[in-house]
C-alpha cells in the first residue's frame, strides 16, 4: 500500500490517500494545545499512545457489535481506516 498526498491536518493528526480510493492513513502527531490553541507544545510519544488507545477502542466496539472505520494498525504511529464522512463532533476531556 502506497501513501500519497495529505488530505487533511488538525492539532493530533494528519490523514493521507492511499492507492486504495476508500481507505485512509491517520497519522498521530505529538503536538499539544491548550486554552483554545493560545499555548502549543510537543509532547513526546503523544502520538504514539494516541494511536493504540484508538485501536484498543475501535476492537473494543466492533468486539460489541459496534461498526466502525478501523481496518488495521500500520506503525507505532499510523492507523488504515476506511474513508467515511465526518461527524463534527469534538469532545474535551478535563
Amino acid at each position: 500500500m502506497a501513501i500519497g498526498a495529505l488530505l487533511y491536518e488538525g492539532k493530533a493528526k494528519k490523514v493521507f490517500a492511499t492507492d486504495k480510493p476508500d481507505q485512509v492513513v491517520q497519522y498521530f502527531k505529538d503536538d499539544a494545545t491548550a486554552f483554545n490553541a493560545q499555548k502549543r507544545g510537543t509532547i513526546v510519544e503523544k502520538g504514539v499512545i494516541n494511536n493504540k488507545v484508538s485501536e484498543r477502542l475501535f476492537r473494543l466496539l466492533e468486539q460489541a457489535g459496534v461498526p466502525t472505520h478501523f481496518v488495521e494498525r500500520l506503525s507505532d504511529r499510523e492507523l488504515l481506516t476506511k474513508k467515511v464522512t465526518i461527524v463534527p463532533v469534538e469532545v474535551v476531556v478535563r
